[in-house]
Order: structure tokens, then sequence, then C-alpha cells
């Protein structure tokens, strides 16, 4: 059977019999999923979205919503939980804490405020993440950088640095109740080690709250001593307030880490903008050298084509 191109081939010896045969090579079949016509495929096009990820400011999103969802939720049942223990064991008169559950629950609108303000900014630092992105790939091509967009680049970055030192005093203040159930907790195991050992009775150690400050000296009973303490370690609100606390420490600390990491990413994507705009300025001067040169040329061709 005769093929297509083998019948070209015989025309063209055909045709011209006078000229050199011609050698035709093979020409290996495109892979992937490129069409002959140099059109992308479906393949290629999920690369180059992947390529324009900025997968650096994903983690930090990510690292940032779970920190403060861990913070917000945690300490917000945490403290409930602390409430019903002073009011159950150490302050029965409603008066003498009434100042301390006011506080209580401003910090719980507080939480409330934070946890939509950094659900915003989250997703504002991803998108400008794409927006800077999108800058850097594009760096030789079409794309424009503005005096406002860099301008909004070096706000973003002066206000993440707020926010970091701002959640580096809620990480220390966060450790706070983490400190005060710690000890308690240490005093009720030591209640148990005497009770075990028969050493010492544990009617002789105590737990004062009112030497933190957060209820005040007349509180009645204000204190708690041997089996009153060890019950109260072994309710659950104490157990659940304690380990909350623990992990709502540890939100404020993934929380500073992601700010961190978003500080290090905007101030490089801010460079990054800056070179960008230093370039667009360079190839503008350059391209109107150019102009003018060839304005110069076609000038003296005129004169020259003039003047024969």
């Amino acid at each position: 059977v005769i093929t297509r191109p083998e019948m070209e081939i015989g025309r063209y010896h055909w045709m011209y019999r006078s000229s050199r045969p011609h050698r035709y090579h093979h020409v290996p079949a495109m892979r992937g999923n490129i069409s002959p016509l140099g059109i992308q495929g479906c393949f290629e096009c999920c690369i180059k979205c992947l390529g324009g990820v900025p997968y650096a400011s994903l983690v930090a999103t990510i690292l940032c919503f779970s920190g403060v969802a861990l913070f917000c939720g945690c300490g917000h049942v945490a403290l409930t939980g602390t409430v019903s223990i002073l009011e159950q064991h150490f302050s029965t008169t409603a008066s003498d804490h009434a100042l301390l559950s006011e506080v209580i629950q401003l910090m719980q609108y507080v939480i409330y405020g934070i946890a939509s303000f950094f659900f915003l900014y989250g997703i504002i630092l991803l998108a400008e993440g794409f927006y800077t992105t999108s800058a850097v790939k594009e760096l030789h091509g079409e794309f424009k950088t503005t005096a406002c967009g860099r301008c909004i680049s070096g706000m973003f970055v002066f206000l993440t640095y707020v926010l970091g030192v701002a959640w580096l005093g809620v990480f220390g203040f966060s450790a706070v109740p983490v400190f005060m159930f710690y000890n308690i907790w240490s005093t009720c195991e030591v209640i148990k080690s005497l009770q075990t050992n028969m050493t010492v009775p544990g009617d002789q150690i105590c737990v004062d709250i009112r030497q933190y400050g957060i209820i005040p000296w007349n509180a009645v009973p204000g204190k708690a001593c041997g089996p009153i303490l060890e019950n109260i370690c072994n309710t659950n609100e104490f157990y659940m307030s304690y380990h909350l606390f623990i992990v709502a420490c540890a939100g404020a600390g993934a929380t500073v880490i992601a700010l961190i990491h978003f500080l290090m990413i905007l101030s490089s994507n801010w460079a990054y903008l800056k070179d960008a705009s230093k370039m667009q300025a360079y190839q503008d001067i350059k391209a109107k050298e150019e102009q003018e040169l060839q304005d110069i040329q076609s000038r003296s061709k005129e004169q020259l084509n003039s003047y024969t």
C-alpha cells in the first residue's frame, strides 16, 4: 500500500527530475497535550496556574486562621469555665467578683471582634500575595505596577508588624491563666502524694486565689485547702478550663509565627514590586530613546532623499 507521503515524493521527482533529491527527515510526534498549532493543553494550563499560587502566603494564612480559631474558641470556653469555678468555690458573693465577670464578658466580646478581623485580614493578605506573585511572574511582560499598589504593600508591612507586636503581648497574657491553673494543679498533686505517703496532713496546703488579684481580699472564702482543693481539681470545669487555656496559648503562639511569616513575605514582595517599578521606568526610558532615534533616522533619510 502506497501512503500519501510516498505519493507526494514520487510526484515531486516526476515533476523536477533535474533537481537534487531531497532528504526527508522523520519529524517526532509531539508529546503531552500540546496541539500541532501550539495551543497549550489542560495539563500545561494547570501547571501554569499552580505556578502563580503564592504558597508561602497560603501556608501563613492557614496557620493564622488555625491559631486565631484555637485562641478565640478555646479562650471563650475557658473563660466561661473560670467564672464558674470562681463562683462555686472561691467567691460565693456575687458582688465580690462582679468586676471580674464584667471584664471576662468584655474579653469574650473582644474575642468575637478578633476572630472577625483576622478572618478578613487573612483573606486580604492572601489576595495581596496573589497580586504580588502575578507582578513577579510578569516582571518582563505587560504587567504594570503603580505607586498606589506599592503604597498598599508598604502599609500592609507596617500593619502586620504592629499586629505581630500586639500578638506577642496577647501570647504573654494568655500564659498567665495557664500559670495559675498549673499552680493549682501541682498543689493538688502534692496533696495526693502526701495522702499516699501519710507524711503531712493535706489540710495545711491551700491555694489562695486572692493573691493573684483577680478577686478582692474580702472575698469569701477566697481560698481552698486539702480535700476541698482536691475536689476542685477533679471537676470537669477545672480539667477543661486548664487544657483549653493551654490550647489557647498555643493558638496565640501559632498566630505570632503566622504574622512573622506574613511580615517576611510582605517585605520580600514589596522589594520585588520596588524592583519592578525601577525596571518599568528603565524600559519606558529605553523605549522613548529608541523612538527618538528612529525619528532622527527617518528625518535624515527624508533630507537625503530630498537632496538627491
